[in-house]
């Protein structure tokens, strides 16, 4: 009896080693490691944060949530979300190490900017998970009082701030704005679903009037064109005719004046003859000095035609007009 007792009591012991190994072979529990614990208190909403959630720095996991509280305080009736973190030392380097033993300088790093936020860790399941981080730019807001541990300041996250800049937006007036416009370009497409026909046969029909008087003022010009060109031959023509008739009168011209000329010379010496043959009182040297005036003048009027005609040679033609 005493034996099977004996056997009984160490196969139930074996059992709980065997468990108890199982649990930290699997549960993740790091029974010989450092951890340290610290605090990080929300104000919102931690929807999907439970324990057990991960607690990661730039996605490497550094621990695990190990308390979710809600905080109430009357007197300024406010609630805040104390969240216990458990963070494992083992999976931090510090190049300080002192004896060995890292050390892990959370008011340090805190004052150097570490804070904590709140991501979704999947969009199916919902659940999230605390991501640290270091922003020296994010302020350090702290909650003395809502917790015993060493606090880390938190962050919005992205999406948070997204959710955030999206409840800020005024949806209903962009939705009223939206549907103002969407009546403005339906009551816009029916105007011009009514007045569209009317202006387009108008414009078709003073396009086809348009058509019709370029057609008509190109016939037009191809008319006077043909009567340009025709009235071009015939003045073309006469131009030749008026240069070949010119030409041949201001042959016979400069024959006559040839004469004249000619005729003025030897009158001059005839009476320069005569004039040594008469007296100065003589009846024939006054006919004489008078048929020389009257020859000097002919002379200086066929001297002025001359000269007329060569300045006008259509004076042959057309004569001179009182």
């Amino acid at each position: 009896m005493a034996d099977r007792q004996t056997a009984i009591g160490a196969f139930v012991l074996g059992g709980i080693v065997l468990g108890l190994g199982t649990i930290v072979l699997f549960g993740n529990l790091r029974l010989w490691s450092p951890a340290t614990r610290a605090a990080v208190v929300f104000e919102g909403s931690v929807s999907g944060l439970s324990v057990g959630a991960p607690v990661t720095f730039r996605g490497v996991r550094v621990g695990a949530v190990s308390g979710i509280v809600i905080q109430y305080d009357a007197r300024t009736q406010t609630v805040l979300i104390p969240v216990t973190l458990q963070l494992d030392s083992g999976r931090v380097r510090v190049s300080d190490e002192t004896a060995g033993q890292p050390v892990v300088d959370l008011p340090n790093l805190i004052a150097r900017g570490l804070r904590a936020e709140l991501n979704t860790q999947s969009f199916v399941t919902g659940q999230s998970v605390i991501n640290l981080d270091f922003n020296p730019a994010a302020p350090a807001v702290l909650h003395p009082g809502a917790s015993a541990l060493v606090e880390i300041p938190t962050q919005q996250s992205t999406i948070q701030r997204v959710t955030q800049q999206l409840s800020d937006l005024p949806l209903r007036e962009l939705a009223e704005s939206a549907i103002a416009t969407l009546e403005s370009v339906r009551k816009l497409s029916d105007r011009l679903d009514s007045d569209l026909p009317p202006a387009i046969a108008s414009i078709k029909a003073t396009s086809e009037g348009a058509t019709h008087m370029t057609d008509t003022a190109t016939q037009a010009i191809v008319g006077v064109q043909e009567k340009l060109a025709t009235a071009l031959d015939h003045i073309t023509q006469l131009a030749v005719n008026a240069d070949r008739r010119l030409g041949e009168r201001s042959g016979d011209l400069r024959v006559l004046l040839g004469s004249a000329n000619q005729t003025v010379v030897q009158a001059r010496d005839a009476l320069r003859d005569l004039k040594g043959l008469t007296s100065d009182r003589g009846a024939a040297r006054i006919n004489l000095e008078a048929t020389l005036r009257d020859l000097a003048a002919t002379a200086a009027s066929l001297r002025g035609f001359a000269s007329d005609v060569e300045r006008n040679p259509q004076l042959l033609l057309t004569g001179r007009r009182p």
